[in-house]
């Protein structure tokens, strides 16, 4: 069984930045890949980025450039560097892993970009 908790949401200006972390409950390094996904309001959950075990990264076309996904293995934690924030970021943002052929999700922490 895998947990996942997120940490670092919370509401922040257009133009701004935040750091999202997920910690896992244990060693991270067969988990593949990792990712973040998020949910808007009547919106449907969408991938935002996701990391594998040798560090190769897919990010959807909307945040390219504009976030960026880590894992540190020796902390068990995978990040999401989040910059220039737009309103249509604004969401539940969800840390997701895979282990073999199980999916586990965090609880989700809250987004809001706004002036």
């Amino acid at each position: 069984q895998v947990q996942l908790v997120e940490s670092g949401g919370g509401l922040v200006q257009p133009g701004g930045s935040l750091r999202l972390s997920c910690a896992a409950s244990g060693s991270i390094s067969n988990l593949n890949p990792m990712g973040w996904y998020r949910q808007a309001p009547g919106k449907q959950r969408e991938l935002v980025a996701i990391i594998t075990t040798g560090d190769s990264t897919k990010y959807a076309d909307s945040v390219k450039g504009r976030f960026t996904i880590s894992r540190d293995d020796a902390k068990n934690t995978v990040s999401l560097q989040m910059s220039s924030l737009k309103p249509e970021d604004t969401a539940v943002y969800y840390c997701n892993a895979a282990l073999l052929l199980r999916i586990y999700w965090g609880q989700g922490t809250q987004v809001t970009v706004s002036s």
